[in-house]
């Protein structure tokens, strides 16, 4: 029972192998479709006879323009696949290579890539669209220069392997096709053209081969391009053999080739720029005919030749000239010279032939006078030739002289100086110097040697004389031998009050901090306001109603102020801004310790020209200017002077306000179109001693002496400088002071030698700076 079971399932086992077997061998027969991504499917015919094995080199030339929609992109590459399958692709059969192009043209692989149908398939399949141009021409220009070279895989044109272009292309090419394609079709390449939709029949007539009814196929879209596969089985496949069925003309040989033909020459025969007819090829070209001179093809053979003037020896190869000046006869006066067939007379060099055709004169080259010479003429054989006279050499133009530089070989030895003579190099010695009995060598001239030169203190030899120095600290006088002495503070009677100091060729007057120097330009004064200490802010109006010229008349007026002030380290600070659409800080109260430095800064100043915000320049006077950071001092007056030539386009009031009741001080200097109750707001009370106005800038100068006389008289109170921390920087400064004097020996008393008397001192600190102040102002 179990045998039984077993061999019948060896029976149903054994059926179904035969079974698949038969649909394994019927599969294989049936060539399977080609299918595009689109998902449209053309089969593929069963070929009972398969193609002839013809080889071929075959290019697709496949347009990628974006006039091509991605679905009619993908049926082109069904169309490609399915005509690979009429061809046998292998290194020794066909070769396939592909390019696509748009606006440029791009190579997919060349014929030379792939050697499988397989992989060629895989390679269609893998191209992506480039939806540019159609630059049509520029492709064809390729596949001729480039695709079709032995580089990228073409067989050599001796091997007669069919060169087969496809071109499809669905619009007009944005470039000519007619010249390069005729070019590509003399090259030997057999071009077919399809065409898809609107593409003009005539542009693919002037694309493809002849006869046009072969090559040039034209359908109406994409989905009809599989149409034409059939027809070019016929072609590809050899379904006809063309040198049967036309009329080809060949003289000798007629080789078909897929839908044309080419003519062939039997050995030893070449076709004809015709492409029919035959020549028997040069016999002389290819055996060695030991001709000597010329080598005559025959219909059978060759023979040698000589050239005119020689004759043909017995060997019938070589060739001797006929040289016609030995028969004895010429009559040549020189020369006689064998020419074919006869001969001529020449004359020796620097003679010319007469009329007489025998007989030679001597030529003059310089007769004519147009030599062109600067000195001097030679006549020579072959020309007229430039000389030049001793001590001159010919220049490069073969006319001019130069002198000769006898010293350019710069073998002269010279120490300083040399000069080219008519026969030699001669050293010579620059000025101050001698030459040396060598002739090469210099010496210095010392004109000082003699002692004559009455120098008083020192002397030095130059190049032409002997010159008189001084010691450092004199300088030499007029009379060119004697010295003074460079400080002539200490050499004439000054007259200064304070200190001399020596300049260049003078010397000025000095007075000690807290002084100034008075109109006569030697004694010392104190400022008008010497004895006010403050701390001073100047608020200037820089908007541009004001004008350059009148801010230049403001900073005069700020400088004069200036001068009133007792400027120092321990008295009068002053600080600046100016104001107009913003505020600006020219610079602050702790800047600047001396008059001198104020007004430079002063004069510095650039005017700012715009709007006028005076209640944002109070409010920043208000805020920054006296505060310890800008240089404020504790316990010292604040004042600040406001100068305004208009309204205010902001508040006044609240700023100034503010400022007066944290005991600043405000004068307000008003100008021209200042308004008087912005001004009222802005001054001090009581108005008459702290408001100023003048009608126009001429007028500045009578509002600032009342200014600088009611600064002066309202000046602020001495009780200030006895606050502890005043006292000791007032102690500190005076000590560095005397350091300084005592060190450059402007101090060289005893301090126990003065007592300040009469003077109100709370303790000794006070007492010895008051000592060493008399000591500095009672020398």
């Amino acid at each position: 029972m179990l045998s039984s079971f077993i061999t019948m399932r060896c029976l149903a086992l054994g059926l179904f192998c035969l079974l698949c077997c038969n649909a394994a061998q019927t599969y294989r027969r049936r060539p399977r479709p080609i299918t595009a991504r689109s998902n449209t499917t053309f089969p593929i015919k069963a070929v009972e006879n398969p193609c002839k094995a013809i080889p071929l080199d075959f290019i697709f030339v496949i347009d990628s323009s974006r006039s091509i929609r991605p679905n009619d992109y993908e049926k082109v590459k069904t169309f490609i696949i399915n005509l690979l399958q009429f061809l046998k692709i292998g290194h020794n059969a066909t070769r396939v290579g592909l390019l696509q192009y748009g606006s440029v043209v791009q190579p997919e692989f060349s014929l030379s890539t792939y050697t499988t149908k397989s992989e060629v398939e895989q390679a269609v399949r893998n191209m992506e669209h480039l939806a540019t141009g159609t630059m049509t021409g520029l492709a064809i220009q390729y596949t001729m220069e480039t695709a079709f070279t032995e580089e990228h895989g073409a067989r050599p044109m001796n091997l007669h392997i069919p060169r087969i272009a496809m071109i499809v292309t669905d619009g007009r090419p944005q470039d000519t096709v007619e010249e390069i394609a005729a070019q590509a079709r003399q090259a030997g390449i057999q071009i077919f053209a399809i065409g898809v939709g609107r593409v003009d029949m005539n542009t693919l007539r002037a694309i493809g081969s002849e006869p046009h009814s072969e090559h040039v196929h034209l359908v109406a879209n994409f989905s009809q391009i599989e149409t034409l596969i059939s027809v070019f089985q016929s072609k590809l496949c050899g379904g006809s053999d063309m040198c049967e069925v036309v009329d080809h003309q060949c003289q000798h040989i007629c080789v078909s080739s897929p839908a044309s033909y080419r003519c062939k020459c039997r050995e030893g025969y070449i076709l004809n720029p015709d492409g029919k007819t035959c020549t028997a090829e040069d016999t002389c070209a290819v055996v060695d005919h030991g001709c000597e001179h010329i080598c005559a093809n025959l219909p059978r053979g060759y023979e040698c030749l000589c050239r005119p003037g020689y004759q043909l020896t017995i060997d019938l190869k070589t060739c001797n000239r006929i040289d016609h000046c030995d028969l004895g006869n010429h009559g040549c006066e020189h020369n006689c010279v064998t020419v074919p067939e006869s001969y001529i007379c020449t004359c020796k060099r620097g003679y010319v032939l007469n009329l007489d055709g025998k007989t030679c004169s001597k030529i003059d080259h310089c007769a004519d006078g147009a030599h062109g010479c600067e000195q001097e003429f030679m006549s020579t054989e072959d020309s007229c030739v430039c000389k030049c006279r001793k001590g001159y050499t010919l220049e490069s133009d073969g006319k001019t002289c130069k002198k000769i530089d006898h010293c350019a070989d710069v073998a002269h030895g010279c120490e300083q100086e040399f000069m080219s003579t008519e026969d030699s190099c001669v050293c010579k010695c620059r000025k101050g110097y001698t030459l040396e009995p060598d002739g090469k060598t210099c010496k210095k001239i010392d004109h000082c040697a003699d002692g004559t030169h009455g120098c008083e203190q020192e002397f030095m030899s130059t190049e032409d004389s002997c010159v008189c120095k001084c010691r450092k600290g004199y300088t030499l006088r007029p009379d060119g031998k004697t010295c003074q002495s460079l400080d002539l503070c200490q050499t004439v009677h000054h007259g200064c009050e304070h200190q001399c100091v020596s300049t260049n060729d003078s010397y000025i007057c000095r007075c000690f901090e807290g002084f100034m120097l008075a109109e006569d330009g030697k004694s010392c004064k104190k400022p008008e306001c010497s004895e006010g200490v403050m701390d001073l802010v100047f608020v200037i109006d820089g908007s541009k109603s004001l004008g350059p010229n009148n801010f230049e008349l403001v900073k005069q007026f700020v400088n004069s102020i200036v001068d009133s002030l007792d400027i120092s380290k321990m008295g009068t600070h002053v600080g600046l801004l100016q104001y107009s659409t913003k505020v600006r800080t020219e610079f602050t109260l702790g800047q600047y310790s001396t008059a001198q430095h104020i007004k430079s800064a002063v004069n510095r100043m650039q005017y700012m020209g715009r709007g006028s915000m005076t209640g944002s320049a109070l409010r920043h006077m208000f805020e920054s200017s006296f505060s310890t950071k800008e240089g404020g001092r504790f316990n010292i007056p604040r004042v600040s002077i406001v100068f305004t030539d208009g309204r205010s386009q902001d508040d006044v009031s609240e700023w100034a306000t503010k400022a007066k009741n944290s005991g600043i001080t405000i004068y307000a200097l008003g100008v021209g179109k200042a308004i008087e109750q912005e001004l009222r707001e802005i001054a001090s009370e009581p108005d008459e001693k702290h408001l100023y106005y003048a009608e126009d800038f001429e007028k500045m100068a009578e509002i600032t002496k009342k200014l600088k006389s009611r600064i002066c008289a309202d000046k602020p109170s001495d009780e200030n400088m006895c606050q502890c921390e005043n006292m000791i920087m007032f102690q500190n400064q005076v000590t560095e002071k005397l350091k300084s004097l005592v060190q450059n020996n402007i101090l060289l008393c005893s301090l126990h030698r003065y007592q300040c008397s009469g003077l109100p001192l709370t303790n000794y600190f006070m007492c010895h700076s008051c000592v060493l102040l008399c000591v500095f102002l009672k020398p």
